[in-house]
């Protein structure tokens, strides 16, 4: 299924941006990056000036598309959560309203559970705010719909 393209708001951008920022202080973690399925990055916090986000941005979706033709092989919906432990920083992945992924990089000062516990909280926050922008989106949409109808003909009319 393909993800339409949303509009991004300030008012909502500045909401995730606060909900990235909760959680990284809440979790402990080291950074959190918030992507959309196309590897594009729409926010962050906690990001060392050493990290290529955009590259990361890119290898997750990439890694969460990969998995998910895992998953249909196997006759699953999709696997919402993902979970990688290296020697010094470990990776949290979750699927976030079939539409973004949420993804939380942390070491040794915090644990995966403190973390599952506070991305299970923030993605709660997230759905609700990308249920909005989307909803606001269509109906934008659905306003620009109702000019593209208007012709030229018409405008004539209006002024003869």
């Amino acid at each position: 299924m393909l993800n339409p393209q949303l509009s991004m708001y300030d008012e909502e951008l500045a909401e995730i941006k606060e909900i990235a920022d909760r959680l990284h202080q809440d979790s402990r973690a080291r950074t959190i990056l918030i992507v959309d399925k196309n590897g594009q990055m729409i926010a962050a916090s906690g990001v060392d000036a050493e990290l290529d986000t955009t590259s990361l941005s890119s290898l997750v979706a990439g890694n969460v598309a990969a998995t998910g033709g895992i998953a249909k092989l196997i006759e699953e919906e999709e696997f919402t959560g993902q979970f990688h432990e290296g020697k010094d920083i470990s990776v949290h992945m979750t699927i976030v309203d079939r539409r973004i992924i949420l993804v939380v990089l942390f070491d040794k000062n915090t644990t995966h559970g403190l973390v599952r516990l506070r991305v299970k909280k923030a993605s709660e926050a997230l759905t609700d705010v990308f249920t909005r922008l989307a909803e606001k989106s269509a109906n934008d949409t659905q306003k620009q719909n109702i000019f593209d109808a208007i012709t030229d003909e018409d405008i004539d009319n209006l002024f003869s």
